[in-house]
């Protein structure tokens, strides 16, 4: 199943893409539910398949298991949306958490000039940054060096805690991509990377959240980003330090993984600040991730301007 938030005027609801057509996962559930004859049929829905993502997730593999059966019904009896007339966003808007990794390629870590990492560096992003595939990555004037990088990425399907490699997947929903946009210049202004990581619009997000199911190997998948069509960064999931597993692992050791919280994996070599010459987004640029099995994320880049100007007094 891939699972999408879409937007009709100031509403967004979860939904399933289909080829291109939308089915509202809530409301198709409702009407299976009133064509079975239950009472309480949108009490029942709003439970089993509510109309948001992030609560979808956390109804677990009962919550996805009706789902599927809610897109059954709809597309038997063509209860559907049709992709143009909505608004795609992000498959997951307001996750607890935006867990990022860095320096989890080989090629990406000899050309960053590092040694192999013991241990997975690890980063937070925040909401504000989510964007979704239809948006436009901001260049603000803060910022002389914004730059890409393609991450494959899971989403945690139930909560995690002190969870062992073996049964890692147990505990993912599913993939999607991620482009972790990067201010450079603010990035390096402190031994933190967070300023250079938290740009509102800094991580384009989607086009869908591909369920597990769909991907029973999420170690054997082609990442490929270009921009205005060159290709800048290309790698195989099997490339990653470390995977799904260990991560999930790892972080769930640390921290309680809850369901909706998003763990960017890492990006391959490739990025425009280890390129010779080096090379930056500039307004206008159209940066695109493809990620096999899962599809192809688009943004295009676009100047706005910096309405506080920070610095020294």
């Amino acid at each position: 199943m891939k699972i999408v938030n879409y937007r009709v005027g100031d509403t967004v609801r979860a939904g399933c893409i289909v080829d291109e057509k939308i089915v509202d996962l809530n409301k198709a559930y409702v009407q299976l539910l009133q064509s079975q004859g239950h009472l309480r049929d949108e009490k029942l829905a709003d439970a089993l398949v509510p109309s948001n993502t992030i609560e979808l997730l956390e109804g677990g593999e009962k919550s996805l298991e009706e789902a599927y059966k809610a897109v059954e019904f709809a597309l038997a009896n063509d209860i559907v949306v049709n992709r143009s007339d909505v608004k795609i966003e992000a498959p997951v808007l307001k996750p607890n958490k935006i867990i990022c990794v860095g320096h989890n390629y080989r090629e990406h870590i000899l050309e960053m000039k590092r040694e192999l990492p013991k241990f997975p560096v690890v980063f937070a992003k925040f909401n504000n940054t989510i964007i979704g595939p239809e948006d436009d990555i901001p260049l603000p004037s803060i910022t002389e060096q914004l730059d890409y990088e393609a991450e494959f990425a899971f989403v945690i399907g139930k909560r995690a805690r002190n969870v062992s490699k073996e049964e890692a997947l147990d505990y993912v929903a599913g993939y999607t991509i991620v482009n972790d946009v990067t201010a450079r210049d603010l990035q390096r202004r402190t031994l933190q990377w967070l300023q250079g990581k938290t740009l509102d619009g800094s991580a384009p997000m989607g086009p869908w959240l591909v369920t597990k199911d769909e991907i029973p190997n999420p170690h054997e998948l082609e990442i490929v980003l270009t921009v205005n069509g060159e290709e800048r960064q290309r790698s195989n999931t099997k490339n990653l330090v470390f995977n799904v597993n260990y991560l999930v692992e790892f972080l769930s050791s640390i921290m309680t993984l809850e369901p909706g919280d998003v763990v960017c994996t890492g990006t391959p070599g490739g990025v425009g600040v280890a390129r010779e010459p080096q090379v930056f987004l500039q307004d206008g640029d159209v940066v695109r991730i493809e990620v096999d099995k899962i599809g192809v994320l688009e943004n295009k880049v676009k100047a706005v301007s910096t309405v506080v100007k920070v610095g020294k007094e």
